[in-house]
């Protein structure tokens, strides 16, 4: 059987995750609880649960709790995967491997040792990284869409030009530095969680950022 998850994201992709249907890695006990325990875990809050409280269900089994995990937060994968990659087929294939990877350690994870949303846009990150490193020459499609009704063709055009110019700048930016950006500006994550999901100090953070945009300021002057 296979667990099967569907995410539409106000016109955005859709996600189509699937799954074995047995217990997570390190988990020997059947899935199926005794009687008594299965009506209490029907009756859980799963859309209230804390992402570690849903991770936690999940490890034990709970495939609904780690159906609302997946739906809580393969949108923003995307979004940060497509930042990362610039290409929606790399960014899709990348959230949706974060969260297998999510469900094959949930018995491993240690809340007290990092938070849940830092551990799993680490794991993004690093696999967006990666597959930005193995196909460099992948650019991203052109975004057709104009400005809203006003400006004259002149000037939309010179907006698209404007944009166009900053796609092809942050392709070429080094990978860690665009996903710098991506979990600082886009994510909007405080700088030591941000820090923490590319493995670098707060420093490591900064030197990333400034470079990144020292980066984008030739570009564009250029």
């Amino acid at each position: 059987m296979l667990l099967r998850i569907k995410e539409e994201n106000h016109g955005g992709p859709m996600f189509l995750l699937s799954l074995p249907f047995t217990a997570p890695p390190g988990r020997s006990e059947p899935l199926t609880p005794p009687r008594t325990e299965a009506q209490a875990v029907l009756n859980r809050d799963r859309a209230a649960a804390t992402d570690e409280a849903l991770l936690a269900w999940s490890a034990a089994g709970d495939r609904l709790a780690f159906d609302q995990l997946s739906l809580r937060h393969l949108p923003r994968l995307y979004q940060l995967a497509h930042r990362i990659t610039g290409d929606a087929a790399a960014a899709e294939d990348v959230a949706q491997e974060a969260m297998l990877r999510v469900w094959q350690a949930a018995a491993r994870f240690d809340p007290e040792r990092a938070k849940f949303g830092t551990w799993l846009h680490r794991i993004a990150t690093n696999l967006a990284i990666d597959r930005t490193r193995q196909a460099r020459h992948t650019a991203p499609a052109p975004d057709d869409t104009l400005p809203a009704p006003g400006p004259s063709p002149e000037q939309q055009a010179a907006t698209r030009q404007q944009r166009d110019r900053v796609v092809a700048a942050l392709q070429e930016m080094p990978a860690r530095q665009r996903a710098a950006l991506a979990l600082f500006y886009d994510q909007e994550m405080e700088g030591a969680q941000a820090a923490a999901a590319l493995s670098v100090s707060t420093r490591g953070l900064e030197g990333l950022l400034r470079r990144a945009r020292r980066f984008l300021a030739g570009k564009l002057e250029d």
